[in-house]
């Protein structure tokens, strides 16, 4: 399995798979949608940015 070098590509991967826990699963995290805000927002910067 090759992992991308893309690091906005790769905080989106890891925000779907959260988000997706988060509906599946009761994860008891308070502030699991700031996180999820946060690695949004990161995620589409680092993909608009290019890197």
């Amino acid at each position: 399995m090759k992992i991308t070098k893309n690091l906005g590509f790769l905080l989106l991967g890891i925000w779907l798979i959260i988000s997706g826990l988060s509906q599946v699963m009761s994860i008891p995290v308070e502030s699991l949608g700031m996180i999820l805000a946060i690695l949004g927002i990161a995620s589409g910067a680092m993909i608009i940015l290019g890197r």
